[in-house]
């Protein structure tokens, strides 16, 4: 029986706009919706409509403090602190109502799982996964990401695993979890020597009940698609078959990209294609319920919306050919929105083949991946009742 997937959309995520020249830009997930429409992905498929995050929902990881500085901080012309009001969040109009919105779809999303309506469920808009509690941070004001989990919690689950493909460290969602052995959180990111926000360490494991339950691999930069996979694939099968997730939360950030303007990871959209298929495969071989949230991701017209297109394709399970022809209509539309040169086609040309971890290394980059490889096996694998030595744990 195939699997049913929820869409959660609404043109009014497209009000999630921080500045006019802000890098996270919403352009892009209208243009992911158009290139999506184009393409037949979503042909037959109901989106469901979501409403404002409630103050009780958003209570469950943020303070009441943090909420009322939300509201009030564009009315505060000398700032409300909180992290509101900086260069990476700066203070609009009707800035809670938008977050609250992406907050509330991405509870939609999980309520849509979590009453049988579906098994996978989707939200691009979602996946601000550096709010803090007390703070925003990293574009991000409410954290959708740990509110849904968190509701997923009170409402019949226990044993979530949060997986983060974005190229920044999931910081926000493992710091809500992070004593919580309920919630297993990997974040695969660009070494934190090298990138914002300097954490997502491997020694970052959790603490208390939740030791063994934070899970960091740290890339270095230059890594792509081969190295990436075989990181990936190094690690996380093994500890999901031992936690048995009943939901799988994923991150699916666009920022990896070679040509993101605000990272130096290198992977292709060939490779972040393969990056959702592997997530599904994990998906299927838990047999657990899916939970799809965007993420980051700054090429906003080259990069973006081809990758969630694979994105919600993999999804819905009507995977695009890669070499399949991005529409004259949507390239027109894009044209008028930008001078950057468009993509012609559904890939970048790029094999994403890996040799797994234990092999002889496949690229450049390898004994510098497999390094951390080593070393993030050597710090959890124990904790988990797994051989780090072992390349068949």
């Amino acid at each position: 029986m195939n699997p049913r997937t929820a869409v959660v959309w609404t043109p009014d995520f497209l009000s999630y706009q921080l500045s006019d020249d802000h890098p996270l830009n919403p352009v892009r997930l209208d243009l992911t919706m158009r290139l999506s429409r184009e393409l037949g992905v979503l042909d037959g498929v109901d989106l469901l409509a979501p409403q404002e995050a409630s103050d009780e929902d958003l209570l469950r990881v943020h303070v009441p403090s943090y909420l009322t500085a939300v509201r009030s901080a564009p009315f505060e012309p000398f700032g409300v602190g909180h992290g509101l009001g900086t260069a990476d969040n700066p203070v609009f109009f009707g800035m809670h109502e938008a977050s609250a919105l992406i907050a509330g779809g991405s509870l939609l999303a999980a309520q849509a799982l979590a009453e049988g309506r579906a098994d996978r469920a989707v939200n691009i808009a979602g996946g601000l996964h550096h709010a803090m509690a007390d703070r925003a941070a990293g574009f991000c004001v409410y954290n959708d990401c740990s509110i849904a989990i968190a509701w997923l919690l009170d409402n019949g689950f226990d044993r979530i695993a949060y997986i983060d493909v974005d190229v920044h460290h999931g910081d926000g969602v493992q710091a809500a979890f992070y004593d919580d052995p309920r919630v297993l959180t990997v974040s695969m990111h660009q070494h934190p020597l090298t990138l914002w926000p300097g954490t997502g360490w491997p020694t970052e494991y959790g603490t208390g009940d939740g030791v063994g339950y934070a899970v960091n691999v740290p890339l270095p930069p230059g890594t792509r698609d081969a190295g990436w996979l075989r990181a990936f694939h190094a690690v996380v099968p093994s500890l999901l078959r031992e936690f048995r997730p009943q939901v799988i939360v994923t991150e699916c950030g666009a920022d990896t990209h070679a040509e993101d303007p605000l990272a130096n990871l290198e992977l292709s959209v060939d490779g972040q294609r393969a990056i959702y298929h592997t997530l599904r495969e994990q998906v299927a071989a838990c047999d657990a319920k899916w939970l799809v949230l965007g993420g980051g991701g700054y090429s906003l017209f080259r990069v973006v919306p081809r990758s969630w297109t694979h994105l919600l394709a993999t999804a819905l399970d009507r995977d695009l050919d890669p070499g399949l022809p991005i529409p004259a209509d949507w390239i027109a539309h894009a044209a008028g929105l930008t001078r950057a040169a468009l993509p012609t086609a559904m890939t970048d040309g790029r094999d994403p083949a890996y040799t797994p971890w234990g092999d002889v290394p496949g690229e450049a980059t390898a004994d510098r991946v497999d390094g951390a490889i080593t070393e993030v096996r050597r710090a959890l694998f124990p904790l988990h009742g797994l051989d780090p030595d072992d390349p068949r744990d």
